[in-house]
């Protein structure tokens, strides 16, 4: 009788794993996913779409606000499970500090850019590159506008006018913040004024307005218009104690025009969460790749989950 009620019990446990997808419940320690945010949109974009995606499969998310040399510090620490924003070549030397504490789990975006940009009417009428600026000058007043004073992409601009680079000596770097270059933007653009100022992407001014990057900036932001990748890591050996959550970030890639759209819904009120889950909702075949052989925190199949969670 005993044989019998142990191999009914087996039989019953087999069905209710199988019609479940074969998926376990996740451990306990893993039911929690803390993330680290250096304060940048593109970070609280990405941590959006993440926390989203975490919580309609049954996890607590965290979200902690450090600076990138502290989050790192806390990678190390065990404190933080998961950074999305390794920026590189940007921040090399933390990757190369702290190689011995974390893993490299993928590159989720690719085609960032920093350098210098101008918008598409002052493109259109000849300003493609660095070396363009002063055949325009007039049009410019001979300004560069960039983004807070004491940055390293502002003195990077002004070592450029310091050695008379591109013929640019008489010209003046305009510091002030991200927020008050923008306006300057805008105002330039609703009278198609000539402006030229630090551009970045992902960002919402790349929807916002209709910009060119320069090229000819390489000794200044690095080739392919200041190009990086960005990476996500996470604390050391994390793969191996929380294989659902790795699973889900090993899957979790995102593009230019995904991140532009999601800040540029959290500059219009939206929070970060909020401006994801429209995303998600206007986007659902993403989710087809992100969750493929992940779970709910309970063993559940998690694209049924998580699109029943938006109300897909």
């Amino acid at each position: 009788m005993k044989t019998l009620s142990f191999k009914k019990t087996m039989l019953a446990t087999l069905v209710s794993v199988t019609a479940s997808g074969a998926f376990a419940a996740v451990p306990e320690q893993c039911q929690t996913v803390t993330m680290t945010d250096p304060g940048w949109t593109d970070i609280g974009a990405t941590n959006g779409l993440a926390t989203t995606v975490l919580e309609a499969l049954g996890y607590q998310t965290d979200i902690k606000l450090l600076a990138v040399p502290i989050g790192f510090e806390s990678i190390k620490n065990g404190e933080i499970d998961v950074f999305l924003g390794n920026w590189m070549p940007a921040q090399s030397a933390f990757i190369d500090q702290y190689q011995d504490n974390l893993d490299i789990v993928r590159t989720n975006l690719t085609g960032v850019k920093f350098t210098l940009a101008v918008p598409q009417y002052m493109y259109d009428k000849g300003v493609h590159d660095f070396k363009d600026l002063q055949a325009h000058a007039k049009d410019f007043g001979e300004r560069i506008y960039g983004i807070g004073a004491g940055s390293p992409a502002n003195q990077n601009l002004m070592k450029m006018v310091d050695t008379n680079d591109f013929g640019l000596g008489d010209w003046r770097i305009v510091e002030s913040g991200e927020q008050a270059m923008l306006a300057q933007v805008a105002r330039a653009v609703k009278r198609e004024k000539g402006i030229v100022f630090l551009a970045w992407e992902p960002h919402p001014m790349n929807v916002n307005f209709d910009l060119k990057y320069l090229s000819g900036g390489d000794e200044y932001f690095g080739p392919n218009y200041g190009g990086a990748t960005i990476h996500t890591v996470t604390r050391k050996g994390y793969a191996a104690e929380c294989g659902n959550v790795a699973k889900l970030l090993q899957n979790m890639e995102f593009t230019l025009d995904m991140e532009n759209t999601v800040i540029s819904m959290t500059d219009e009120g939206l929070s970060a969460n909020e401006a994801a889950s429209t995303w998600l909702k206007n986007n659902p075949t993403v989710l087809d790749t992100w969750l493929e052989g992940v779970s709910t925190t309970s063993g559940q199949p998690g694209l049924a989950a998580v699109k029943g969670a938006l109300g897909l």
